[in-house]
């Protein structure tokens, strides 16, 4: 096992982008220099032992900054260590890392034991100690029974149970995971998110894990470093992501249904402030109020949980202030709750409310907004201000 650390770590890719060129010189193909700044001064530390996901939307530098660690990508600057030694310049074999791909990358020439045994026999282990290496891992994945299999004889899940067992006879210092389970089918992923715990709980290893599902990172992370165009946004647990976003983004990315957002202005009224909008008037607690008095008559960002809106009849949030008649726009039965997309005012929300609850589109529904779980974000950094000041 090892600890990793991300030191001010930067990836920039050089490439050509064409010149704006004035109406007389319109015919001249000039290009200038163009860098695109893909990671951008990352600082992390991964625990020894700890599994770690780095989330975020396509595009946002997650797999760049797995590949930097894996030796696959050049570190444009910045430092990157593995237990104390600094691995900018040590080739990918010398990492004492195991990568698993998102397309398996098995040979397919190779039966299930050729393929698993293959790093192994690359590195002059004795035909004894791959065997029991193979075999071990080969029990615990439950593949015993296709070790002489081609991989076109294999399901997906197959394939990425042998993808894993290659990884693990490895016993390297430290796993990496790029959307191993992205070509697996939705029943399949959630099998192998369990599988992928067990793994983790019984060997160990330190583990690095990419995935542009949000699903996954709360599920496995013991933390989450959520990145957005190169730039971590928050690196924490999944439950303080979840409760405690630090920006308007974060907020919306974790959670699904994603988070309500509506503009909002503080107002004071009585002795108490609200939160104004062009649909409700939402009574702040007096531990919020304290942090937004400095935003007393400004415009603002309202966020609040599709669950945190509830049918009033079901409710046990007792709350007269909070409680407003909305307009149904859609219902989404879906068994065991009931997605419900309302209109209050020019303000549309989605709600999550029980599964009893007579939702009729068209109708109007009493719904009760849980005060403790509102979050607020300032309109221009779009820092979260209720937990950031």
């Amino acid at each position: 096992m090892a600890q990793v650390r991300f030191v001010n770590v930067n990836k920039i890719y050089q490439g050509t982008a064409p010149v704006e060129k004035s109406w007389y010189e319109f015919w001249k193909p000039s290009t200038k220099p163009n860098e695109v700044h893909v990671v951008k001064g990352v600082n992390m530390e991964i625990k020894d032992g700890e599994f770690l996901v780095l989330v975020g939307p396509s595009g946002c530098g997650k797999s760049t900054s797995l590949r930097m660690l894996a030796g696959l990508e050049e570190v444009t600057n910045g430092e990157i260590f593995i237990d104390d030694k600094m691995v900018n310049d040590v080739s990918p074999k010398d990492r004492d890392i195991a990568m698993v791909f998102q397309n398996y990358a098995l040979y397919p020439h190779m039966n299930v034991y050729e393929n698993m045994s293959f790093g192994l026999k690359l590195r002059k282990f004795p035909k004894e100690e791959i065997d029991k290496r193979v075999n071990d891992a080969a029990d615990f994945l439950g593949i015993q029974n296709l070790l002489l299999r081609k991989p076109k004889e294999l399901s997906g899940g197959q394939r990425q149970r042998v993808a894993m067992g290659r990884a693990i006879v490895r016993e390297p210092k430290v796993f990496l995971m790029d959307e191993p389970l992205s070509n697996l089918d939705a029943k399949l992923r959630v099998q192998m998110r369990a599988e992928l715990q067990k793994l983790h709980r019984r060997l160990g290893i330190t583990t690095v894990y990419v995935t542009h599902d949000q699903t996954e990172a709360m599920t496995l992370g013991h933390r989450i470093a959520l990145l957005n165009q190169g730039v971590i946004q928050q690196l924490d647990t999944p439950l303080v992501l979840y409760n405690k976003p630090a920006n308007k983004f974060v907020a919306g990315f974790i959670g699904s249904p994603s988070m309500n957002f509506v503009d909002a202005t503080v107002i004071e009224y009585g002795d108490s402030l609200y939160l104004k909008t062009s649909g409700f008037k939402l009574k702040l607690k007096p531990a919020f109020a304290e942090k937004l008095g400095k935003y007393k008559d400004k415009p603002v960002v309202m966020g609040i949980r599709p669950e945190d809106i509830q049918d009033k009849v079901y409710s046990k949030i007792d709350d007269p202030h909070n409680t407003f008649e909305a307009s149904i726009d859609v219902s989404e039965p879906l068994g065991s709750e009931i997605i419900l997309y309302l209109s209050m005012g020019d303000d549309s929300l989605l709600a999550r409310v029980n599964p009893q609850t007579e939702a009729k589109v068209g109708g109007k529904i009493s719904v009760v907004f849980d005060a403790d779980k509102v979050h607020v974000f300032d309109k221009e950094t779009e820092k979260n201000i209720i937990y950031n000041s």
